[in-house]
């Protein structure tokens, strides 16, 4: 699955024949037979997601370091993040698990901004029902010295 998501697979079809296609190469890696969907998808279904939001953030890390030095990045004394949601609308057959609304599916996607750079520095997804207040913030681990901008919505009295 990391292959798929390296390489910009849009499907099980579309992984399975690019995959496929590398026949020799896949010998070699240890892959003794064809590889088939229904195999992919029971190895998606077994395989924990965490591993791929912790490798996310590693990118996200090192993307950071490698544009510290952009030309068109903006010349601020003290670093400035702004933190937003964003909800994306999904089909609810195809995605049944993110239930919003009754005949509606979708995902919220909690960005926070490095306004220096133009890389996140932190990325969340949650359910679409999920308020922004609910525990984002607490994922966030606060920078000294640095400032936060957000809206109302992630405030909580």
């Amino acid at each position: 699955m990391a292959f798929a998501q390296l390489t910009y697979r849009e499907s099980l079809r579309d992984i399975e024949s690019c995959l496929n296609s590398m026949q020799k190469k896949l010998y070699h890696m240890g892959f003794r037979e064809k590889i088939s969907r229904s195999t992919l998808a029971d190895a998606n279904e077994n395989r924990d997601w965490r591993i791929y939001a912790d490798f996310a953030q590693v990118l996200i890390h090192i993307a950071r370091a490698l544009y510290r030095d952009d030309e068109f990045r903006v010349e601020l004394d003290q670093t400035i993040y702004a933190l937003d949601s964003t909800t994306i609308d999904l089909c609810l057959s195809l995605f049944p698990w993110a239930h919003f609304r009754k005949h509606k599916g979708a995902i919220k996607l909690h960005t926070l901004l490095d306004l220096r750079g133009n890389l996140p520095s932190f990325i969340k997804i949650t359910d679409g029902k999920v308020h922004d207040a609910e525990g984002i913030l607490d994922d966030l681990i606060p920078e000294p010295g640095s400032y936060y901008i957000m809206d109302r919505g992630y405030l909580d009295f």
